[in-house]
């Protein structure tokens, strides 16, 4: 009897020391976490879609806080809440912050299955990382979408397709939220983000060969040349010409189209934008012939 009673005493000693240890270590080690990241969390989507730069709605809601302590929240946005999560975020911390204008998914390939046909047949891995990983894919053009679909998976939002006709992806723009992800998955860089722009209209050059003019239009029949036209003709300098392809810068882009007209190719597109009126044709003056008549009479 005196054995368990030992026993029993040594095990209690042995776990009321333990707990000791372990309260003075959680104590001395102890993470401060600010009840407000918890608070911002909530608010965010929780979509953890990294469109923010952080990993995740946790990663962004620890440096909106940060943020807010050093005294701006300048450069930090959730692109699927949008506006009205920042702005709940921004009253929760007592902050002021800029609306930013909206962006959305752009393709920057004009490359259909009309235009730029196939030359070859892929047999591996159906992904365009590993269809880029082996060379130019299926058609002469080095640079162009490749139309696996890596984009519309990587979309969370399904707000990204692969048209069957053309072959190229189309992004809706009432479901994308910019977050970054179908511009992350190409590997050939041809989805930017660019400013949903008045209305949704924008203007872009959609291509990203950087070939020279004759080789580009052996590949592709509507690919950006490089001549520079449309540079000479923007009146706001918002088109530069480098590695003979054009780029319109939107923060410059006042939507003129005037770059859209000079364009030999049809490279540029121009998205949501009003279908002009056709002139109407002359009409011929049924007075003159009776006028002439008359002035015949009186001589």
């Amino acid at each position: 009897m005196n054995f368990i009673l030992i026993a029993v005493i040594v095990l209690g000693a042995i776990g009321l020391i333990a707990a000791l240890v372990l309260y003075v270590c959680s104590k001395k080690f102890a993470v401060y976490e600010d009840p407000r990241i918890a608070q911002v969390s909530e608010l965010l989507p929780g979509a953890n879609c990294g469109g923010c730069g952080f990993p995740g709605c946790g990663g962004m809601a620890d440096a909106l806080v940060k943020g807010a302590d050093a005294g701006s929240l300048d450069g930090l946005n959730c692109p699927v809440g949008g506006a009205d999560v920042m702005g709940r975020v921004a009253d929760l911390l007592g902050m002021a912050i800029a609306n930013g204008e909206p962006k959305v998914a752009v393709v920057r390939c004009n490359g259909s299955c009309e235009h730029r046909p196939k030359i070859a047949e892929y047999a591996g891995l159906r992904t365009c990382a590993a269809m880029h990983a082996c060379g130019a894919g299926e058609t002469a053009c080095g640079f162009g979408c490749l139309g696996c679909g890596d984009c519309v998976k990587a979309c969370q939002f399904g707000a990204i397709n692969i048209n069957e006709e053309t072959g190229l992806p189309e992004v809706d723009n009432e479901k994308c939220t910019a977050c970054g992800a179908c511009v992350k998955a190409c590997p050939r860089n041809i989805i930017e983000l660019r400013k949903k722009g008045p209305k949704n209209r924008r203007v872009f050059v959609s291509c990203v060969n950087k070939d020279k003019g004759a080789v580009t239009m052996k590949a592709c029949k509507v690919g950006c040349i490089g001549c520079g036209k449309c540079a000479k003709e923007c009146p706001f300098g918002a088109i530069a010409v480098e590695g003979n392809c054009a780029y319109i810068d939107f923060e410059k882009c006042r939507l003129c189209k005037k770059c859209v007209a000079v364009c030999p190719t049809k490279a540029i597109h121009a998205v949501n934008f009003p279908t002009p009126k056709p002139k109407p044709e002359p009409t011929e003056n049924p007075e003159r012939p009776v006028n002439n008549e008359r002035k015949e009479e009186q001589a």
